[in-house]
């Protein structure tokens, strides 16, 4: 008998969508939601174009990258799909006018003066971008994120800057701390920012490890790298945090 066939990339990463799909119907289930209210971002990082058009063959429309110089070539190279571009990575201001150009929605704003960097790109390209607020939530100013106590009045900023919307925000889980708790925090600071801005409804929160917790503590984006492309080198790995 003949051997069977390699599966391939594209075999592989249907496979891999299906399961997180289900894991994502049953974090649902359990937390009482419709998958429906869930985003799916493909974190798509160190990967190449190649699958990223894979994916959006099997239905995926959302793509999240963290390196505006990698970001922008592949938008550009896909420029004629219609993808919905997430940047989730550390934001600089002097990046803020190539990023306004391709991303649809930035995850990582996370004081004042990047407010100001990433609203005269966006006027310069013409575009409206969605904007969430990234928390810390381990006090760590190294890691970035926004001081849980400055969120409300950040999110005044941002609502007043043109060629913004602020839509709510964004968290990655500390090392060291359990999700839950973690995302609990997040779910809170949360509600104190729709209480002035009722528009920030979106909480952008799991990744391929922590997705149930994520999905329990109300998460609307959940940005999903490994569980659907694979894994990466030790080096590639520690850019997840």
């Amino acid at each position: 008998m003949s051997a069977a066939p390699e599966p391939t990339r594209l075999d592989v990463l249907a496979d891999r969508l299906a399961a997180v799909r289900r894991r994502l119907a049953a974090a649902c289930q359990l937390a009482g939601r419709a998958p429906s209210e869930l985003t799916l971002i493909a974190v798509s990082k160190t990967w190449p174009a190649a699958d990223i058009a894979l994916l959006v063959q099997l239905g995926v429309r959302d793509f999240g990258e963290n390196r505006d110089q990698e970001a922008a070539a592949k938008a550009a190279e896909l420029a004629a799909l219609d993808l919905t571009w997430h940047f989730v990575g550390r934001l600089q201001s002097n990046k803020c006018r190539s990023v306004a150009s391709y991303a649809k929605v930035v995850h990582s704003l996370d004081r004042p003066k990047l407010v100001s960097a990433l609203s005269t790109g966006a006027q310069a390209a013409g575009r409206n971008l969605d904007v969430l607020i990234q928390v810390s939530l381990d006090d760590d100013p190294g890691r970035g994120g926004a001081a849980a106590e400055s969120v409300p009045a950040l999110g005044d900023v941002i609502a007043t800057a043109p060629g913004l919307r602020l839509r709510g925000v964004m968290a990655v889980a500390p090392l060291g701390v359990e999700s839950a708790a973690a995302f609990d925090r997040l779910a809170a600071v949360a509600s104190r920012l729709r209480a002035t801005h009722q528009q920030a409804g979106w909480i952008s929160a799991g990744m391929t490890g922590d997705l149930e917790p994520a999905v329990a503590a109300g998460a609307t984006h959940v940005r999903i790298g490994t569980a659907l492309f694979g894994g990466r080198t030790p080096l590639d790995r520690s850019l997840d945090r």
